[in-house]
């Protein structure tokens, strides 16, 4: 089935998307290629706290909304297009969103990019802690 759908979007890019990153033709064909980045569920997350870097890629308005206790708000767009004012090569990241679809894209991206990077699958919306706001 996978196979499927990753020809139908390989069809539907054009040849410029597919050679160029910017304009999205590998990173949607991403969206359907088994992942290499590491990950840690956010249930698990507690126990990191305080020691490690935790990026959430929500809108500012999202974290706003209720945000993992220490974690610095970089939006997604922001980490992609300025990597290198944000992130140093040298340390290592742990990204997360609201569900983890975001997360998981970006963190495929900055991996590809030579940032050492770790998924929160679950995304901020399963974490069951208190927020903070």
């Amino acid at each position: 089935m996978a196979s499927f759908v990753e020809g139908i979007i390989l069809t539907k890019l054009n040849k410029n998307q597919i050679h160029n990153k910017d304009e999205g033709g590998l990173y949607m064909f991403r969206l359907f290629s088994k992942s290499s980045t590491k990950s840690v569920d956010v249930k698990d997350i507690d126990q990191l706290l305080g020691r490690i870097d935790l990026i959430d890629i929500r809108e500012p308005n999202e974290y706003r909304s209720g945000h993992i206790p220490t974690a610095k708000n970089i939006p997604m767009n922001s980490i992609l297009s300025e990597t290198e004012k944000h992130l140093d090569k040298q340390k290592e990241y742990h990204i997360i969103c609201q569900s983890g679809g975001r997360s998981a894209r970006a963190c495929g991206i900055l991996k590809e990019k030579g940032y050492h990077i770790i998924n929160v699958t679950g995304g901020t919306g399963r974490y069951s802690g208190k927020l903070e706001r």
